[in-house]
């Protein structure tokens, strides 16, 4: 059966607007729905069939599925704006070493040895997380995206230059995929209305003997034929 829509998961922080306008200029005629999905069911909500495809942060169980790079994010620590670390414009993860730090059970950094030490309970979400950090519990570390999502008045967040990125994929079935998923990939991955994968290469360039034959034959077409070139006859001795 042909599939007449598309539906895209996109995980919090994620910002899929750009790539769905480009759908609605390139296949109005083929509604696509956006869908908010969480970090744990996005990986899970695509092999189900829930949503064709997602754009997550491959740091979650992508067994099954084809995951193509994106973008990396950049990551921060979310301080209160009275905290010391609100003084800098970035910091070092040297600078959260004595910092108590909160470890959602929703994390999508995956940062194995990541500076300060984690306090015993683990907030259920990010967001929870935000509340505690609002509440001076600890430091929240996250992709940038979630801290600008998640922004407070009374919150901050500063880059950590050598901390590792967050990357961000779209994920699809492994496999062949429908006309609408590669019609999808390949909006997200730049490529242009007119270009297609299947769609046969451009005819090769003319050489210049091939060139200098067209225009002739042209020039006989307008009755204004060419003299062959040639060096001119010589008188015999």
């Amino acid at each position: 059966m042909t599939r007449t829509s598309l539906t895209v998961g996109y995980v919090p922080g994620a910002t899929p607007a750009k790539w769905a306008r480009t759908w609605a200029q390139r296949r109005p005629e083929v509604p696509l729905e956006l869908r908010a999905v969480t970090a744990a069911e996005a990986a899970a909500g695509v092999r189900a069939g829930a949503v064709d495809v997602a754009i997550l942060r491959p740091a979650a169980d992508t067994s099954g599925l084809a995951v193509i790079p994106l973008y990396e994010e950049t990551t921060v620590a979310v301080v209160p704006t009275d905290h010391i670390l609100s003084a800098a414009d970035e910091i070092a993860a040297a600078d959260l070493a004595d910092e108590p730090t909160l470890l959602p059970e929703d994390d999508v950094v995956g940062w194995g040895d990541a500076p300060g030490f984690p306090i015993d309970h683990r907030p259920e979400t990010t967001m929870a997380a935000i509340e505690l950090v609002a509440a001076g519990v600890g430091v929240l570390i996250v992709p940038q995206s979630l801290a600008r999502l998640y922004h407070r008045k009374d919150l901050t967040y500063r880059p950590i230059t050598d901390a590792p990125t967050c990357p961000v994929g779209l994920a699809f079935p492994e496999g062949q995929q429908s006309e609408l998923v590669e019609e999808f990939i390949g909006i997200v991955r730049g490529r242009k209305a007119s270009s297609s994968r299947g769609q046969s290469d451009s005819a090769p360039k003319r050489t210049a003997r091939e060139k200098t034959l067209a225009k002739q034959a042209a020039r006989a077409a307008a009755g204004k034929v060419a003299r062959r070139p040639g060096r001119a006859g010589r008188g015999r001795r």
